[in-house]
């Protein structure tokens, strides 16, 4: 039975829709709910998706109108000249969902390769830049 997590992700993208899109094919993700601006189709307001029993928050990046942002500014890894911080997810078959995330267009910049500390794993940017790391090693087991 999956555990519920108590840490989400949230992630900001310039083009929220397209990331979805990305995020569902080339790291199987599955749309929970998608709360896209009325006036703006191209806005996403937040967005839920899950793996796995996991999940990840997103939203449009927007610089101006949003409360949130406004509070706690965020930087895209564009403006950040780099990632602050990079997701981790276990899967099964490392060698097999990099090869899908590499057809769906994502950049490998870790191949997959067995780790010293144990496992196999390997590490891709999303579409906008974003570090994402995949790895049969399970901390918790």
């Amino acid at each position: 039975m999956p555990v519920k997590p108590a840490i989400i992700p949230g992630l900001r993208y310039n083009d929220a829709p397209a990331a979805i899109d990305f995020l569902c094919r080339a790291f199987g993700f599955e749309r929970q709910v998608v709360y896209a601006d009325d006036a703006d189709p191209k806005i996403i307001h937040h967005a839920q998706l899950v793996r796995h029993g996991q999940m990840i928050m997103l939203g449009t990046y927007r610089r101006e109108g949003s409360e949130f942002q406004a509070q706690a500014p965020m930087l895209h890894p564009s403006e950040a000249g780099g990632n602050t911080m990079s997701c981790y997810l276990v899967i099964d078959d490392v060698d097999d969902h990099a090869a899908v995330a590499r057809a769906a267009g994502a950049t490998i910049i870790m191949e997959p390769k067995d780790q010293d500390y144990g496992g196999r794993g390997y590490s891709a940017l999303d579409l906008e830049g974003y570090v994402w790391s995949f790895g049969s090693y399970d901390p918790w087991a």
